[in-house]
This record gives C-alpha cells, sequence and structure tokens, in this order.
C-alpha cells in the first residue's frame, strides 16, 4: 500500500506491480474513508500533501 502525490503516483504503482506482481486499485484520498485508518499527513516519496491510495 502506497498513500502519494499526483507525481509520484506512477512510481508507486511502479513499485506496488513489482512487489505484488499485480495492477493495484487506485482510489483519490478525499474519495475514500476508513474508520480505522488514518490518512498520512504527506507522501511516501516527498513533503507533499497525498492525494492518492495505491492498494
Amino acid at each position: 500500500m502506497f498513500v502519494c502525490c499526483i507525481e509520484h503516483l506512477e512510481l508507486a504503482i511502479d513499485q506496488f506491480v513489482d512487489e505484488y506482481e499485480d495492477a493495484p486499485d487506485i482510489y483519490k484520498l478525499d474519495e475514500v474513508r476508513f474508520t480505522a485508518w488514518e490518512t498520512p499527513a504527506r507522501c511516501e516519496f516527498c513533503d507533499k500533501p497525498p492525494q492518492f491510495l495505491v492498494v
């Protein structure tokens, strides 16, 4: 699972495919909520606010 900004979306997808050998599901963070999970404050690859969840 990756949480990333738009600039790092392709990198997150590539890493997901490399690790799991399957295509990920991609969600916009402003359109999805989980009860037992809090959105991280920044992208996993930089300090920008995250926009996407790659799972």
